[in-house]
């Protein structure tokens, strides 16, 4: 299992691959190597990808009246992608960076949309993999407009316990949109 490209062991996660998709989806991915800060994506690029790290840490964040506001992480083994360049054709408000050194493998909109003409069991695939993004959109969402920062907090600590020792912790006040003296106070509590 562990020779498996990680990617295609994700998108094995929504739907059965054949063998023949299996092998045209690991001739189109490109492998990354970033370092720790490093971006994937920065604001205003046109950049359409699915993306899995095999082995790192990164963060999404948006610049707003001078500040960095970071509104994701992401960490191995999971599926991600940038939304709007992905879904619209849009340039990104987002920037990805790499907060540890990275393994990235990567599969182009471009070649998907090849490989979902060529292979129809990754459309299932596909609209699985964005129906997941927006169920992790609207949760985020709603904690932002219905939690407050400590119940947020709990939210990341049970929905990603990994990533507080991997993260500094302005990068976590950013997200719970609070500040490091107030992110202490909710930690000792």
């Amino acid at each position: 299992m562990n020779n498996i490209n990680p990617l295609i062991q994700q998108l094995k996660k929504y739907g059965t691959l054949s063998p023949a998709a299996e092998k045209d989806i690991e001739e189109k991915i490109k492998i990354f190597l970033k370092k720790k800060n490093d971006h994937f994506l920065k604001e205003g690029q046109i950049l359409t990808s699915y993306f899995v790290v095999k082995k790192g840490v990164f963060r999404a964040y948006i610049h707003k009246n001078g500040k960095e506001i970071n509104v994701w992480f992401g960490e191995e083994n999971q599926i991600f992608g940038a939304i709007m360049p992905m879904y619209t054709g849009r340039p990104s408000p987002e920037n990805i960076q790499f907060l540890e050194d990275s393994e990235v493998y990567a599969l182009g909109v471009d070649d998907l949309e090849i490989l979902y003409g060529k292979h129809p069991e990754l459309n299932l695939i596909g609209r699985k993999i964005a129906e997941e993004l927006c169920v992790i959109l609207e949760d985020r969402i709603t904690s932002l407009h219905t939690e407050s920062a400590p119940e947020r907090y709990i939210t990341l600590i049970n929905q990603q316990p990994g990533l507080l020792q991997r993260i500094n912790l302005g990068h976590i006040a950013s997200f719970l949109r609070v500040t490091q003296e107030t992110l202490s106070r909710i930690r000792r509590q």
